[in-house]
């Protein structure tokens, strides 16, 4: 687990290059947000983030997100994601530690999310997943179907569309990867101003590749190894 002082130093590196991509397009850095990917990390992660201004927290796994707020004193004062894939089983947990369910890929997931938060007396933040890049191997909508299950979300009192979010093939070209994220940066705008105009969000870009998703349009971007440092598992 990396220090304090190398997490600063990180994020004042990652911050560098986001000024850099969000030059052209008039953004500033402090309109980009960072989730902080901490899957497979120690709480202690969380600690150091959190003390970094570091207030968006992404986990992939349901168990390992409520074993760490368990431990954690500050889940008021930061914004938690899911950021991997959610089984319709595990809405309800879901619901109840997340604030955020990124990785909202079908129809049926929907019903279920606004089902259990009905029940469950919350509005469940989303963004639906578009597998803009059609990677057999990654979840989420096709662009054809995306606009429809935007359109249902309108619908549905418990659920509000915050945004796009989606994974690229891995191994493609920077240009592929460059149409791939412009692509969904249409489909978001799209969606906001035909379908719902709170859906002003768009996550994408990695550690590897995030200054790509700034200049195409993220205003989220998905940052692990670039902050904590080559896991473990």
């Amino acid at each position: 687990m990396i220090s304090s002082s190398q997490l600063k130093n990180n994020l004042c590196f990652i911050k560098s290059k986001i000024k850099t991509a969000t030059q052209p397009s008039g953004k500033t850095v402090e309109e980009i947000i960072i989730v902080a990917v901490t899957k497979t990390l120690p709480i202690e992660a969380w600690n150091i983030a959190k003390e970094e201004g570091l207030t968006s927290l992404g986990e992939s796994r349901i168990k390992e997100a409520e074993n760490k707020i368990i431990q954690f004193n500050y889940r008021q004062k930061v914004d938690l994601h899911l950021i991997g894939h959610l089984q319709s089983n595990k809405v309800r947990k879901a619901i109840n530690l997340f604030d955020i369910i990124q990785t909202v890929d079908s129809i049926k997931l929907l019903n279920r999310i606004n089902q259990i938060s009905q029940q469950e007396n919350k509005k469940q933040k989303i963004f639906l997943q578009v597998n803009t890049g059609k990677d057999p191997k990654k979840k989420g909508f096709i662009d054809s179907d995306v606009y429809l299950a935007a359109a249902e979300t309108v619908e549905m009192s418990h659920i509000s569309l915050k945004g796009i979010m989606t994974i690229p093939p891995q191994n493609i070209s920077k240009h592929t990867l460059s149409e791939i994220y412009r692509k969904t940066s249409k489909i978001k705008e799209k969606i906001k101003e035909s379908i719902e105009r709170d859906c002003n969000y768009l996550s994408m870009g990695m550690s590897h590749d995030f200054e790509i998703a700034i200049k195409e349009g993220a205003t989220h971007i998905r940052i692990g190894t670039a902050l904590f440092g080559e896991r473990l598992s």
